[in-house]
């Protein structure tokens, strides 16, 4: 029991070293604004088109921000789970055989 733990907790520092290499993005107004992240969810960087900030105003640029923040962030949720599923399967794959089915 105490192997699969250790087993477990190395895998899932595995899982999270690929994740931060992994990146996605969102964006807002047609990448107007551009949002980009690793699969931890951790914003790396900001893009705003200058001709649109010169344009824009102080609350359109905080909504649309939020918005392809939020864009971003499911991206990274979505990779998070698909990883740590795969994890999981990887170890945990072979329990079926084990009640009976």
């Amino acid at each position: 029991m105490f192997d699969k733990l250790m087993e477990a907790q190395q895998k899932a520092g595995e899982v999270k070293k690929r994740l931060d290499a992994i990146t996605v993005s969102g964006s807002a107004e047609g990448g107007k604004i551009t949002v980009t992240a690793n699969g931890n969810k951790v914003v790396q960087s900001v893009q705003i088109d200058s001709s649109f900030l010169a344009d824009a105003d102080k609350e359109e640029i905080e909504e649309l921000l939020v918005v392809a923040i939020n864009k971003a962030m499911d991206q990274a949720e979505n990779v998070s789970q698909s990883e740590m599923a795969a994890m999981t399967k990887n170890m945990f794959g072979d329990l079926g055989g084990m009640f009976g089915r």
